[in-house]
Order: structure tokens, then C-alpha cells, then sequence
């Protein structure tokens, strides 16, 4: 009976499960087969014949000749389309006075066989005609011509062809590794600095006090705004013409002119004789990220607080324990295993994070991402399995990553 029930139970499991499987698989099965093919971004479809018919010349009076223009061309410039047939309704009243070879007339129909094309096939297919009293007689659209061309063309998404040259061309360009390096600072360095805002925050909310929870809600501000509203406030403060900040820093004769602080890549600082080269943009990029997302680990950091129970820290002050030895010693080993989630979740999505980056910087003055790099590669150079190959790479680092952090994570500690 037992073992039953438990079938049944799976089997009212199972289509949830499948499609929780194929929404979460399919996408990623899809990058990958991408990754793999020599596409890019007017590959999604089929290569298609197109055409625009034109009717040139004035039909005034019955013998008038007009020359109707077909406007011949391939979606596609490398990829062959083949047996191209183009079909036409003439209008009623226009007679052909030739044709060409390619085409035949019966009746009113039109239909020229075209042959195969190249990539990037170009052509104007001109028809002279000649105007009969009923196509005098026609509304304006109804003298119009309305063909319909059709070819048969594979698609590269589902050929057998496939290829590693979209990782090649990613892994040898030379600022991979500088784009790999900025978002591993990018995401170490942001996602650090949200957990310990996050924990400062909490240490700090946990005591109790008049408008504690005011203050609570003001400090989840940050994480419910929307991110385009925060990130061009952010653009507004640091500009360096109208913004608030330069305007303070400048009239308290802290800086001498105003700073870009979103658009200079490195400032030279000396300190002890050395001339260090400050990355700025992404120190601002790294400090919005911190900024934005502490909320989070603030909620998680400051519901693991008050769990804990008092009589811990009521010994810990008996035995003589300074507040610092105390948080060290108590507080933080309790601390461990909610840090540990925190840090895994964190680390991912901001390894994964675009739109931030995108809205303050554009990816520009060294603040370019590997998920800049996706949006680059796929949209803006039309190089789809490029893009494509850029969030594979992004997949195995957060594999590796995971597996790591799964094997070297600190438990939490019992009391």
C-alpha cells in the first residue's frame, strides 16, 4: 500500500517536475547548441528570397506603357536560397508587352522561376506592361501589385554543422582577460561589500531603540527601488558637470576641478612615494553594487541575530568578554552558515549581473563585464553564437565556483 501511494505521489509529482525541467533545461540546452554554430544574430530565421514591386510611369490614357518592377534580394549575405519562384496576380487591365525568360504568363498570373541564389543576391526584374481601359477604371489600390516569392533555404540553427570557433574568437580576443578580470573584481569586491554592510546593518538594527523599525524599512529602500530610477540618481550625483557630489567636493576644496567618476577608467594616486592607478569607474560600480544589494543580507543577517539566544552573550559578558571578543568569538561562528548561502547566492547573481553595469557605465571606462560582453557580442555585433560562447564560459565559472564553495564553506556552529 505503502509503495502505492508513493508511485501515486510521483506520478502527481511528475508533469510539475517535467515542466520545471523543460522551462529551466531547454534555455540552457539552447545557449549551448548556439555556442556551437556558425550563426549570428539574422540567422535566427531561415534565409528568405524578398521582394518589392514598384509600378513606374504615368497610366493616363489607354496604350500607355508603364514598366513594373519586381526588386529582387536575399535576407541572408553568405547563405544560399534555392528554387526561388516569384508569383504574381496582375492587376486587370495591364497587358505584357515582354517578359523574361525566366517567367511565363497565363491569364492574369505571373510566375517566373528564378533559379537558386547566392548570399546577397541582388536584382530588379523589370516587366514592361501596357494600360487597357479596365485598369483605368481601378482604385488606387487595387493597380498595385501583390506578389508572393518563396524559396527553400535551411536553417542554420538546426544544420549539422557545428564548430568551436565562436570560443576561439572569444578566448583569443585580447581583452578577454581583462573583461574576466574586471568581473571577477567586479563580483568578489560587490558582493563582499553588500555582506558587510548587510552585517554592520544588522549589528546595528538589532538593539532596540525608539524608530528602530522606521529605520528598518528606510535601509530596504536601496533593494525595492527600481534599479533605473537608482542608477540614473546615481548618474545624476556623480556627474561631473551638474552633479551633487563634484559640486560639494569642489566648493569644500577637496578636489581641485571636477571628477568623472563614472568615466575615468584609472586615477593616479601617490601614497608612499608610489604612484598607484586607482581604478575609479569600477570602484563606483562595485560601491552601487554593494550599496543596492546589502539590503538582502541585512533581512537574512539580522533574522539569524535575533534567533540567538540571550544567555549566550549573558555569559559570554560574565566571563569578562569585551563587545569585539563577543561578536568574534559568539556571534559570528553563528553567523557562518547563513554568511555562506548569502556569499554563494550573491556571488552568482552579481557574476551574472548586466543591467546595473549597463545603466551607469554602458561597459565603458573599464567597467566591462563578461554579461556586457554576451549583450555586445549578440546584439550589438550581431554575433550571435559569439554571445553565445561568452555565457557558456559565464555557466562553468559559476560551476566551478559552486563546487568550490559547496566543498570549502564553513558550517555554522551549533550551541
Amino acid at each position: 500500500m505503502a509503495a502505492r501511494e508513493a508511485w501515486l505521489a510521483y506520478g502527481m509529482f511528475a508533469p510539475t517536475f517535467l515542466i520545471v525541467l523543460a522551462v529551466v533545461l531547454f534555455p540552457l540546452f539552447a545557449n549551448f547548441w548556439i555556442s556551437v554554430k556558425p550563426v549570428g544574430l539574422a540567422d535566427l530565421r531561415a534565409p528568405a528570397p524578398l521582394v518589392n514591386p514598384r509600378l513606374r510611369g504615368d497610366a493616363e490614357a489607354v496604350g500607355d506603357r508603364l514598366e513594373l518592377q519586381y526588386r529582387l534580394r536575399s535576407s541572408s549575405r553568405d547563405r544560399p536560397i534555392a528554387e526561388v519562384v516569384l508569383i504574381d496576380q496582375l492587376p486587370a487591365g495591364l497587358v505584357p508587352v515582354e517578359i523574361d525568360e525566366r517567367c511565363s504568363i497565363n491569364g492574369r498570373r505571373l510566375e517566373c522561376d528564378l533559379g537558386d541564389w547566392e548570399g546577397g543576391h541582388r536584382e530588379i526584374l523589370t516587366i514592361p506592361v501596357e494600360v487597357e481601359g479596365a485598369y483605368l477604371g481601378l482604385d488606387e489600390d487595387a493597380r498595385e501589385p501583390n506578389p508572393a516569392i518563396t524559396g527553400d533555404a535551411a536553417n542554420p540553427l538546426l544544420s549539422s554543422q557545428f564548430t568551436l570557433d565562436n570560443f576561439r574568437r572569444v578566448i583569443e580576443a585580447r581583452e578577454f582577460w581583462n573583461v574576466l578580470w574586471v568581473t571577477f573584481a567586479y563580483t568578489i569586491f560587490g558582493t563582499v561589500g553588500s555582506l558587510l554592510l548587510g552585517l554592520f546593518a544588522a549589528q546595528l538594527l538589532n538593539s532596540s531603540f525608539r524608530g528602530r523599525t522606521i529605520l528598518r524599512g528606510l535601509f530596504l529602500f536601496p533593494y525595492v527601488a527600481p534599479v533605473i530610477a537608482v542608477a540614473f540618481t546615481w548618474v545624476f550625483l556623480l556627474d561631473p558637470f551638474s552633479g551633487t557630489i563634484n559640486a560639494l567636493t569642489t566648493r569644500f576644496g577637496l578636489t581641485e576641478q571636477p571628477i568623472n567618476y563614472l568615466g575615468t577608467r584609472s586615477m593616479p594616486i601617490e601614497l608612499l612615494g608610489l604612484t598607484l592607478h586607482f581604478p575609479l569607474a569600477l570602484a563606483m560600480v562595485i560601491a552601487f553594487e554593494a550599496w543596492r544589494y546589502f539590503p538582502l543580507a541585512f533581512l537574512f543577517i539580522l533574522a539569524r541575530l535575533q534567533a540567538l539566544p540571550s544567555d549566550v552573550y549573558e555569559a559570554a559578558e560574565i566571563d569578562g568578554a569585551t563587545p569585539l571578543q563577543t561578536f568574534y568569538h559568539v556571534t559570528l561562528p553563528q553567523l557562518a552558515g547563513i554568511l555562506s548561502v548569502l556569499f554563494l547566492l550573491r556571488f552568482i547573481w552579481t557574476f551574472n549581473k548586466f543591467d546595473d553595469i549597463f545603466l551607469l557605465t554602458g561597459g565603458a571606462a573599464g567597467t566591462r563585464t563578461l554579461t556586457v560582453s554576451v549583450y555586445e557580442q549578440g546584439f550589438a555585433l550581431a554575433n550571435l553564437g559569439a554571445g553565445a560562447a561568452v555565457s557558456v564560459v559565464i555557466f562553468f565559472a559559476l560551476v566551478v565556483f559552486a563546487t568550490l564553495h559547496f566543498r570549502l564553506a564553513p558550517k555554522e556552529q551549533g550551541l
